[in-house]
C-alpha cells in the first residue's frame, strides 16, 4: 500500500530536516487480535511528525516507520470513524494518558499516513455526519490536546478569561476556537500581525504582540511555546490563576522560572498531555452540537506529502494541514 514513512533520521541541524522522509510502498498492516483496520480518508500533520524524522520519540530499530497520529476513515464494518492515537497497554484501565507504557501511533506502531492503519478496536470513535473526514482528521492530537487543556486540566467554565500564547499552530488555533465556543473570554498573542488578525477572525476577543502588557490579569494561560513566553504567561495570571502547559516549541530551558511569583501569588502550574478516548468522544459531541469546525489551513494529496511537511517546517500555516486520499 502507499504510505509516507521515515526511513532514517536527520540530525537536528541538518540542511534538509526531511532527508529521511520517503513516499512509497509499504506492507499492509498486521492486525493483532482485538485490533481492526481503518481505511484512511484523511490524516493531519503534527509537529510530532517532524520530530519523528529527527528521532524524537522514535527508535532506530523501529524504522522504517509510517508517520502520522491522526486519521479519519472507514472501519471494517463500513462505519465512519475517527482514530484515537494514544495506544495504552491492554491491561491498563482508566485515563490512557497516565499509562506509563502508553505510546502514540507512529512510535511503536505504524502510523496513519497510509491507505490503511491498524488500531485497537477501542481506539475508534464514531464520526458525526456534521464533520467532513478532513475536519475530523484534525481532532485526535491538536484539538484533543486543546480540549483537555481547557476543560479537564484547566477546569475552565463559561465567563472565565484565558490567554493563548503563540496563535497560529494547530493547538493554539484549536484553543481559541474551543474557548470561544465554550463562552470563555479569549486573549491571544503572536509575533506576526497577520496571525493576530486571523486570531480575531476565529474567535479571540483581543490580540496582542508577544510579550505585550495586557489590560488585566487572566484566570488561565494556555502555554505551548515554553521559554520564549513563560515569564509573560506567569505575569499575566491573577492571584490563584493557572498555567496549563502542553508543549515547549521554543525550548524547555527557562531563563527564569518565576518561582517567587508562583508561590507568592499561589499560582498553579499544570501539565497536560494529549487526551483520552472518552475526551475525544466528548470533543466530537461538542463540535456536533455547536456547529464548531476545526480550522484547516490546507489540504494536500497524500502523494504530495513532502509539500505539507515543508510548509509545517517553515511555520507557513494557520491551522491544520491535512493529507487526503
Amino acid at each position: 500500500m502507499f504510505a509516507v514513512y521515515a526511513e532514517s533520521f536527520a540530525p537536528r541541524d541538518a540542511a534538509d530536516p526531511l532527508a529521511g522522509l520517503v513516499l512509497g510502498e509499504r506492507p499492509d498492516p498486521e492486525v493483532p487480535e482485538g485490533w481492526t483496520t481503518v481505511t484512511v480518508r484523511a490524516a493531519s500533520l503534527n509537529h510530532h511528525d517532524l520530530w519523528s524524522l529527527q528521532g524524537v520519540g522514535l527508535r532506530q530499530e523501529a524504522l522504517p516507520m509510517i508517520l502520522g497520529c491522526d486519521a479519519a476513515g472507514i472501519d471494517e464494518d463500513g462505519n465512519e470513524v475517527v482514530v484515537h492515537a494514544v495506544i495504552s497497554d491492554p491491561s491498563w484501565a482508566g485515563d490512557e494518558t497516565l499509562d506509563p507504557r502508553r505510546s502514540l501511533l507512529s512510535e511503536r506502531y505504524q502510523g496513519t499516513f497510509a491507505e490503511k492503519v491498524a488500531v485497537p478496536r477501542r481506539n475508534v470513535v464514531p464520526k458525526p455526519a456534521s464533520l467532513s473526514f478532513e475536519e475530523a482528521a484534525c481532532l485526535p492530537t491538536a484539538w484533543l490536546t486543546a480540549y483537555r487543556m481547557l476543560f479537564t486540566r484547566g477546569d475552565l467554565k463559561a465567563g472565565d478569561s484565558v490567554l493563548v500564547q503563540g496563535a497560529g499552530g494547530g493547538v493554539a488555533t484549536a484553543l481559541i476556537i474551543l474557548a470561544r465556543a465554550a463562552g470563555l473570554r479569549v486573549l491571544a498573542t503572536s509575533r506576526e500581525e497577520t496571525k493576530r488578525a486571523r486570531a480575531l477572525e476565529i474567535g479571540a476577543h483581543e490580540v496582542f504582540e508577544s510579550g505585550a502588557r495586557l489590560p488585566g490579569k487572566v484566570d488561565a494561560v494556555m502555554e505551548t511555546v515554553g521559554r520564549a513566553t513563560w515569564s509573560h504567561s506567569i505575569r499575566a495570571l491573577r492571584p490563584g490563576g493557572k498555567i496549563v502547559i502542553s508543549g515547549t516549541t521554543s525550548g524547555p530551558q527557562l531563563d527564569d522560572a518565576e518561582l517567587t511569583r508562583i508561590f507568592f501569588l499561589q499560582l498553579q502550574v499544570i501539565g497536560s498531555t494529549m487526551g483520552t478516548r472518552a475526551e475525544l468522544a466528548s470533543l466530537l459531541s461538542l463540535l456536533d452540537a455547536t456547529g464548531t469546525k476545526p480550522l484547516v489551513d490546507r489540504t494536500v494529496p497524500m502523494e504530495k506529502a513532502r509539500d505539507a511537511f515543508e510548509a509545517m517546517s517553515r511555520g507557513d500555516l494557520f491551522g491544520k494541514v491535512v493529507l487526503t486520499r
